[in-house]
């Protein structure tokens, strides 16, 4: 047991995120994984769902959702920290019907949301999207849905118990969009071109992460009309009062994991690249995971690591910003991890330090 280790809950526990979520709390300092909840793997071993972290939970096995009401029980008095990477659309009907149950047992849950269900404050915001009404509306006040870097800027985050955590394509557009549309640079236009891993897909096969389908190809998907489009407007008008046009493209990539995202937008002020440049640093000077570099981001300096590298292009009025992250660390479970850091007041890098392995 680790030394005044906080005790964790994962709903969802099977798919890609909930993967690297084990993997970072199995490595975190100061959390301890006391349940991974998954109804289709429930008395499972979780090494035989995830063989790679076949030395981190020695038997401990996958328990059901009726289970957890138990353990529940046994952790009465104390804080918990709980991760959800369980199904857009399944996800706040869970987190509501755990946290009644931990307030039955006498314990305390903080959330951390990798799903879509608390990236929007209302109902309607969030019907528009997914077509269906929202699982657990009583709750949407209580969530903040925003970057970690950008948390200063959430009105009222600090005093709402839990985090909706944005998308993986949504972090890497947010991470140039939100000091981009601050600024008051551009014309508030932005047009964006993502790419991302197979692994953005989860972990269920479908025709479009089939193998000799993604190996040496390149293709658009949803153009113009992906959701975390809506998203990535809505929390930039939150966060800067400043409304954002995005036109956003995304395409799938033939590797497994990373996102490489441009944006482009036309500026309004006679600036260069070294003023962009400048402007960027100075906006994410106090944020650790963040690097603007001189040069272009590539996917393998950052991927397996919860680092964001950010570049930039001007020429005459053109401005282009680009992003590269890790789609499973920085765009989800690295981000989650660090969120809870923040909301269980510990340092919001602890146990997210290591280094990427750089050939991945």
């Amino acid at each position: 047991m680790k030394s005044n280790a906080v005790p964790t809950v994962i709903l969802g526990g099977t798919g890609y995120v909930a993967g690297e979520l084990l993997r970072l709390v199995a490595g975190h300092p100061q959390l301890q994984l006391c349940a991974a909840v998954s109804e289709s793997q429930a008395g499972e071993a979780i090494k035989s769902v995830f063989p790679h972290l076949q030395n981190a939970f020695a038997t401990q096995a996958y328990i059901g959702r009726d289970e957890l009401d138990k353990t529940l029980v046994k952790l009465a008095g104390q804080h918990v920290a709980l991760f959800s990477a369980a199904p857009h659309g399944a996800s706040a009907a869970m987190i509501e019907s755990v946290l009644q149950s931990a307030d039955k047992a006498g314990c305390t849950l903080t959330v951390v949301d990798a799903s879509a269900d608390f990236r929007f404050d209302n109902n309607a915001a969030y019907e528009a999207v997914y077509g269906h009404p929202h699982g657990a509306q009583a709750l949407l006040d209580q969530f903040t849905s925003a970057l970690p870097e950008h948390r200063s800027m959430a009105a009222g985050s600090a005093d709402k118990p839990h985090v909706g955590q944005p998308g993986c394509f949504a972090t890497s557009m947010l991470l140039g969009a939100v000091p981009l549309l601050q600024s008051g640079i551009s014309d508030g236009v932005i047009h964006a071109f993502g790419i991302t891993g197979s692994t953005g897909s989860g972990r269920s096969p479908i025709a479009t992460t089939h193998h000799p389908l993604r190996h040496s190809n390149l293709y658009a998907y949803k153009p113009l009309s992906h959701r975390h489009a809506p998203e990535v407007v809505s929390i930039c008008e939150m966060l800067t009062g400043n409304e954002l046009d995005l036109r956003f493209i995304p395409h799938s990539g033939p590797f497994a994991r990373g996102i490489h995202m441009t944006l482009q937008a036309e500026l309004v002020k006679d600036v260069d690249a070294a003023f962009v440049t400048r402007l960027l640093r100075e906006f994410y000077a106090n944020q650790p995971f963040i690097d603007v570099l001189d040069g272009m981001p590539r996917i393998k300096d950052v991927a397996g690591s919860n680092f964001a590298h950010i570049g930039v292009a001007v020429e005459g009025s053109a401005l282009a910003i680009f992003v590269a992250i890790d789609n499973l660390l920085k765009g989800a479970a690295g981000s989650c991890v660090q969120w809870m850091n923040i909301k269980l007041g510990l340092d919001e890098t602890t146990g997210l330090l290591a280094p990427g392995p750089g050939w991945i």
